[in-house]
């Protein structure tokens, strides 16, 4: 029992009738990074919640370091030595890097002596663990990456020696991803203890020491991360074999159905974001862009979906106009055949306290489908939405339940239900499988690659590369806000790197 660091026996939780945890039990190691997988639902962050205090088990024991302890919230889990690295950062964004450090945490009854305390420790965090970071910059002037970096140094600056990290390369680049990974293997090597949460089967396979798989709640299996594969992983996580590779036949592209002429949009600092792009987008094809996050790509769907007025340039849908320099209506555009399933399902695609029913229907709530003249028709909605959860294979199979309470995963199934069924003739998705796991990835690709099949012209953004290269028929590459160039799927990811950092897009320019 020395060198076990967490050990969990019996852990046991259930939500009502959604029963989270069955009688798990788990050992990780001390000094390695041990991971976590699990499809979307599976119960993998019930049970870090658990262990972090943010729930409270029905039944079962927790012992750090050999000794039992009792995490009925957050500060008792520092206490014992335990710091979370939440998906969705715990920052306050006016807040400096060092008050954020600091929050909650503050050691002196004059502010200002704690203040320059703090400030030496963070300098020493920085430096031991290759952390750099300004301590003074605003957090909502920091790009994730470095967002990520402030969420690490809480932990350590609290003294946590075990660190949980809840789906962390989500909203990373490939780079910054990288980066984390050589930051993990540091902290790993000052004897630090990682549970890693993920998704990601081949970050598993590179990062990991021995890896636990969870499904439907139970824990069922634990393997040296050495003597396992992708593929017996990804047949655990899901109870069945699973396709890991798309797999497509060659597209037959139709009619321009989307058409994008010298389209300018600057933010609302007056920068310029997307820079005179132009493309078109056919029936029957997929049009993938790539890039790192931050170039271009977000803003670019927003002003095609009517979210976001461009400054200048012209769209066409199905060879009509739309209006993206002035008025901008996205009930019009979804009327006229454009569905948009947004980067951000939390803030533009779901509205998280509404049920799955209601959330399965909206934008598209005025159809005369869910409503009896001016008042909805709720029997027509939840049975609309339990044909879709069925479909999409969402879990749990609750329309009534808040979709707050579903996994990111399953919410992200939400969306692309909502905006697929509808047929569109054109459907723009941004990181259609961002938080998502092997399973329902393997279902959201089958189901893109089946609506070119049926002739509708699919726009994808993805900060994955292998997502992009696998689906798309056509690879844009943006950087700085351009499209510096145009790839087949075949190109090589040195390729396509060279582009996404500029590099290449500069020679043809010039050329």
């Amino acid at each position: 029992m020395d060198n076990i660091a967490i050990e969990l026996r019996g852990i046991d939780k259930s939500f009502g009738p959604v029963h989270a945890n069955k009688n798990i039990n788990l050992k990780v190691r001390k000094g390695t990074i041990h991971g976590i997988i699990g499809e979307n639902g599976a119960g993998k962050s019930t049970l870090m919640s658990i262990l972090y205090g943010f729930y409270q088990a029905d039944s079962g024991e927790i012992i750090v370091d050999g000794r039992p302890v009792t995490i009925r919230d957050p500060n008792a889990a520092i206490a014992a030595g335990i710091g979370m690295v939440h998906q969705h950062f715990m920052l306050v964004e006016n807040f400096t890097v060092l008050e954020n450090v600091m929050l909650g945490a503050e050691d002196s009854q004059i502010l200002n002596k704690g203040i320059a305390k703090a400030r030496v420790e963070l300098r020493r965090l920085e430096k031991e663990y290759a952390l750099e970071v300004n301590p003074d910059a605003l957090i909502e002037e920091l790009p994730v990456g470095l967002q990520q970096r402030v969420e690490i140094l809480k932990a350590l600056y609290r003294k946590a020696d075990i660190l949980i990290l809840d789906e962390p390369t989500g909203v990373l680049t490939p780079a910054e991803a990288d980066h984390l990974f050589r930051i993990l293997e540091q902290l790993k090597d000052q004897g630090k203890t990682i549970i890693l949460i993920t998704h990601k089967l081949r970050e598993i396979m590179a990062i990991t020491d021995e890896v636990s798989v969870m499904r439907r709640g139970e824990m069922v299996a634990t393997r040296t991360t050495s003597e396992t594969s992708v593929e017996e992983l990804a047949e655990l996580m899901v109870g069945r074999r699973v396709l890991l590779r798309v797999q497509k036949g060659e597209g037959t592209p139709g009619d321009v159905k989307l058409s994008v002429q010298g389209l300018t949009v600057k933010d609302s600092r007056g920068v310029t974001m997307v820079d005179n792009v132009s493309f078109d987008v056919r029936a029957g094809e997929i049009v993938g862009i790539a890039g790192v996050a931050g170039n271009g790509q977000s803003e670019l769907l927003e002003a095609i979906a009517g979210i976001r007025k461009a400054t200048t340039g012209t769209v066409l849908l199905n060879g009509k106009s739309v209006d993206v320099t002035g008025h901008r209506d996205p009930a019009e555009l979804r009327a006229r055949g454009l569905a948009h399933v947004p980067e951000d399902r939390h803030h533009v695609g779901l509205v998280l306290k509404f049920e799955e029913s209601e959330n399965a229907i909206l934008g598209y709530h005025h159809d005369s489908s869910y409503s009896n003249g001016v008042f909805l028709n709720i029997d027509a909605i939840r049975k609309d939405a339990e044909e879709k959860i069925a479909k999409y294979d969402i879990r749990p199979p609750n329309a009534r339940l808040k979709t707050a309470n579903f996994s990111g995963g399953n919410q992200q199934k939400i969306v692309l239900a909502r905006e697929m069924e509808r047929g569109p003739d054109v459907l723009i998705i941004g990181q259609p499988t961002r938080g998502v796991d092997v399973g329902a990835i393997e279902f959201i690709h089958k189901r893109i690659i089946e609506m070119r099949d049926q002739g509708k012209a699919v726009l994808l953004v993805s900060v994955e590369l292998d997502e992009i290269r696998a689906l798309s028929d056509r690879i844009l590459v943006m950087f700085a806000g351009r499209v510096v160039g145009e790839r087949s799927p075949d190109a090589t990811e040195g390729e396509l790197g060279l582009l996404m950092a500029g590099v290449e897009g500069r020679k043809e320019a010039a050329e």
